[in-house]
């Protein structure tokens, strides 16, 4: 599932419950709390620019899947395979 929020950065930053909100209704940056003292909080920017990249990596990801599966079914029908054999046997 694509990133969409910047609790989905701040999981990837530690392990534990290291953060909380105070507002969980409401989970903006100025309701983030530090619950653990050996963590220090992010800005808010590096939150923005971490989720972003974090999106970026998830379309990257996405689109390298389907770059190699259009890859694997050229090779296949260089190989010979049509089409329907191709989606029968694999599916793409």
């Amino acid at each position: 599932m694509r990133p969409t929020h910047i609790e989905d950065y701040l999981v990837s930053l530690h392990t534990g419950q290291w953060f909380g909100w105070i507002d969980a209704t409401n989970k903006v940056y100025a309701n983030l709390v530090i619950l653990d003292d050996t963590k220090t909080k992010p800005t808010e920017q590096e939150c923005i620019d971490g989720l972003a990249q974090l999106q970026a990596d998830y379309d990257q990801a996405i689109i390298d899947r389907e770059t190699k599966k259009a890859s694997a079914k050229q090779k296949l029908q260089d190989l010979g395979l049509t089409v329907d054999e191709i989606k029968e046997a694999f599916g793409i």
